[in-house]
């Protein structure tokens, strides 16, 4: 049995937060090269997103740091160009296939070894990312942001107080928006909040808050951010910063 698919699947918190490290101290590189075939297996064959997500970090672990300093495991390592490809365009089974091969051909290196590392590390974020895009599609309301080819699609639209003039050479109506910034204190907000909920679920929780600004002595505070839409006579879409002094239009 694996050491490290008992430490991903362990129910006793002391066993399941152990020191990965620690785990792994004093094996061989043959007893290192089992752990790791034991967890691309696992990885597979679960369906549990936790377990998924923890055993490729895992194996991201192992590349990056153990495997390399192996006795046995040859310093440098030519990468093949074919796996750099598929990193590069996100294909990161493709590119972890890649390196496999190399590694079985020609023995373990610890310049494949990186490029493992790499690989797993980016398809574990992948992995979430994948359900944060999930969660949000099951939402039929968000389902357009997915799958918009054309202007049409969006379900934007203007209000019909815009779209009338003032008079008949007159401009639209302008529509002034101002905002404060949000601040996140605990930074467990993102794609991160589905692993740390699954693992450490008291400690998932986003603390924020809205804040107002001023410049010491110029009066109270407001919102910092303040936008304004108006429509015009031109089918464009007319991009405006006050701040940067530049402007740019989308057809």
């Amino acid at each position: 049995m694996s050491r490290l698919v008992d430490v991903v699947t362990a129910l006793d918190p002391e066993k399941r937060n152990a020191p990965i490290e620690r785990v792994v101290e004093g094996l061989t590189l043959d007893d290192l090269l089992r752990e790791r075939d034991a967890l691309d297996r696992f990885r597979d064959e679960t369906d549990n997103l936790y377990e998924k997500v923890r055993a490729l970090f895992f194996l991201a672990y192992l590349h990056r740091y153990a495997l390399p300093q192996a006795p046995g495991v040859l310093a440098g390592g030519a990468v093949p160009y074919r796996g750099y490809e598929h990193l590069l365009k996100r294909r990161f089974e493709e590119a972890i296939e890649s390196f496999l091969r190399e590694w079985r051909a020609s023995g373990p290196t610890d310049g494949v070894s990186s490029a493992l590392a790499e690989a797993y590390h980016k398809l574990g974020f992948q992995t979430l990312a994948d359900q944060v895009r999930a969660s949000v599609r099951a939402s039929k309301g968000n389902r357009w942001m997915f799958r918009t080819g054309h202007p049409d699609d969006y379900p934007l639209r203007v209000r019909p107080e815009l779209l009338r003039r003032a008079g008949a050479d007159g401009a639209y109506p302008l529509l002034r928006e101002l905002t404060p910034v949000r601040m996140d204190f605990s930074h467990s907000g993102w794609s991160d909040i589905f692993f740390l909920g699954m693992d450490y679920p008291e400690g998932a929780r986003v603390v924020n808050a809205s804040i107002d600004l001023v410049v010491k002595g110029a009066g109270e505070p407001k919102p910092p951010v303040e936008a304004w839409l108006r429509v015009i006579d031109r089918p464009v879409v007319r991009l405006a910063s006050a701040d940067l002094q530049a402007v740019v239009e989308l057809t």
